[in-house]
């Protein structure tokens, strides 16, 4: 992913009933959920086979067990159980892909595993091991720029896509402001295709979280913005 010139948008999707198809077809990758924030068998089909028609690629975006609170809140596992939660939801899009002849080529960890695995190397070796036992080493992660996930990445032989995000407020330092605190969100399409333009020399994909409601209209306007980079 890090091979061209221009940072690639990537969509968090299959986590609501009503996502537009157009959503999908705005995004160069899919991060479709399988099954443990959100997500089922048909919700998988539904995204990889609108995938498959427009070229679009699908990856795992797999979570905490946690569909009461859509995998924003850590969940207190081993790192054994860990790795066994992230291969079964990763092998049940696996299994869906195959059916339908989509290739799953990247991952990219959800809410607060996202967040847990790259303050805690533990976290990001279970996480990021059962991401490899489900579909293998010829996988790129999609993660921060910098901490324990590109850390295990690397350790396991894997690709790594540095990621920003559209539609997110940063601290000074640089970290996500936690979802629930004033500010965290970013809804201005204008807002976020700046902060896209601004990141895309430092990052290789940039996300627009689908279940925002103003997904689309911000998913147009970083198309847009990102189209225009050289």
């Amino acid at each position: 992913m890090s091979s061209v010139t221009r940072a690639l948008l990537n969509v968090d999707a299959g986590e609501l009933p009503d996502e537009p198809d157009e959503l999908y077809a705005l995004a160069d990758v899919v991060n479709v959920a399988c099954g443990g924030h959100a997500g089922d068998e048909a919700s998988m089909r539904r995204v990889l086979a609108f995938c498959k028609q427009s070229a679009t690629r699908a990856g795992a975006h797999p979570s905490y067990p946690d569909r009461a609170g859509f995998g924003r809140e850590p969940v207190a596992m081993s790192a054994d159980a860990l790795r066994a939660s992230v291969a079964e939801q990763c092998r049940a899009l696996a299994s869906a892909a195959r059916s339908l002849g989509v290739p799953i080529r990247h991952a990219k960890l959800h809410g607060a595993l996202y967040h847990a695995a790259n303050a805690d190397l533990e976290v990001a070796r279970a996480a990021l091991g059962g991401v490899v036992a489900a579909l293998g080493s010829d996988i790129t992660v999609l993660g921060p720029p910098r901490g324990a996930t590109l850390e295990a990445a690397r350790e396991l032989g894997l690709s790594y896509a540095r990621e920003g995000f559209a539609d997110r407020a940063t601290r000074a330092d640089g970290s996500l402001v936690p979802r629930g605190e004033p500010g965290a969100m970013i809804d201005e399409p204008a807002q976020a295709a700046a902060r896209a333009l601004a990141l895309s020399d430092e990052v290789d994909t940039i996300c627009v979280h689908g279940d925002g409601p103003h997904a689309l209209a911000i998913a147009r306007a970083v198309r847009r913005a990102l189209a225009g980079v050289a």
